[in-house]
């Protein structure tokens, strides 16, 4: 079979520009960084997200020589962040910080959130996670688990407070009254650190919130702690019992986190930032550091492994929040 010439020069250059495309990307890769990398933090200051995008941050920005600059933004669960980042240039100069809340929760909880967590975002590297501390006033009457529980069901509405619809703390207390068949009223604020003063002050009755932001507040006597959301105790708070042990049996939240770029950046860019942000997590400093705080660090998993487990939450977390009829519009 012949081609004519009238078709082989159109395909010489589709060809053309292909290639050229090619090894525009391949440059883009090698010469990355040259400029400041914007790293998104879908929650407020002081929360579990912005603690742990600050210390590996600075970090990144040494490794790369390129400062990394921190940008909150604190609305509507992560929503707005994570939106954003779903239509930002796939460069690899914005990336965020992204946990199961984000990723996972906001995906069934609101109605639009502006944004498809397997289809808009390439996983880059699977950081670990931190479990929730059930915490009430120090004032509170209730001083165990089974103390809330009874107080909870003899006053319908009894409120908890979270950093926002969709958060692993808002979450945290549907699947609690779900599993104790309580009646309680979720409040959310702008952020963690508001929700947690809510609880301090006594504007609240309870309050779920991740180790790293809680664990300083209750050794200071400012909130009681009445048990931790994972399966298995906290060595930085080894007296609180687990929920599981408490009465409320199949109760496990781990909250996850990680960092993603937009969908489509070339592989060379996500891989040179999985490799910097491992090194830094290796780092035996920066592990003392993470841990005692209560993050808990994950063994290295590839941006494959990573969407592997985005994927199967979403086999998990919907059926929970749909029979909850936790919505926003």
């Amino acid at each position: 079979m012949s081609i004519s010439r009238r078709t082989w020069v159109p395909l010489l250059t589709i060809s053309l520009a292909l290639a050229s495309s090619l090894v525009t990307v391949s440059s883009h890769a090698q010469t990355y960084p040259a400029r400041a990398i914007k790293l998104m933090v879908p929650l407020g200051a002081g929360s579990t997200a912005d603690i742990l995008s600050r210390i590996i941050g600075a970090e990144l920005a040494k490794a790369v020589g390129q400062p990394v600059v921190i940008e909150n933004k604190a609305s509507a669960g992560g929503t707005v962040a994570m939106a954003e980042l779903a239509r930002s240039a796939a460069d690899g100069y914005t990336i965020s910080f992204a946990s199961q809340g984000n990723l996972v929760f906001n995906q069934t909880i609101y109605a639009k959130p502006g944004y498809d967590s397997l289809k808009d975002f390439e996983p880059i590297v699977f950081v670990g996670g931190v479990s929730n501390i059930m915490v009430v006033p120090p004032g509170s009457p209730a001083r165990t688990v089974a103390d809330f529980i009874a107080m909870a069901k003899a006053n319908p509405g009894t409120t908890f407070s979270s950093g926002g619809n969709g958060t692993s703390h808002h979450l945290s207390g549907v699947l609690f009254g779900q599993l104790t068949g309580t009646d309680l009223l979720h409040v959310p604020y702008k952020g963690a650190a508001q929700g947690i003063l809510a609880v301090m002050s006594g504007e609240v009755a309870v309050g779920f919130f991740n180790t790293p932001t809680v664990i300083s507040q209750i050794k200071g006597d400012k909130l009681l702690g009445l048990a931790v959301t994972s399966l298995t105790t906290s060595p930085l708070l080894p007296n609180l019992p687990t929920l599981d042990s408490s009465g409320v049996k199949g109760y496990e939240v781990n909250t996850w986190f990680g960092f993603v770029a937009p969908a489509k950046t070339p592989p060379q860019i996500v891989g040179k930032l999985h490799s910097e942000i491992t090194k830094i997590l290796a780092k035996p400093e920066i592990r003392e550091q993470l841990a005692a705080q209560g993050f808990q660090l994950a063994p290295v998993k590839t941006p494959a492994e990573f969407g592997a487990i985005i994927r199967a939450d979403f086999d998990k977390w919907p059926d929970i929040i749909k029979k909850s009829g936790a919505t926003v519009n």
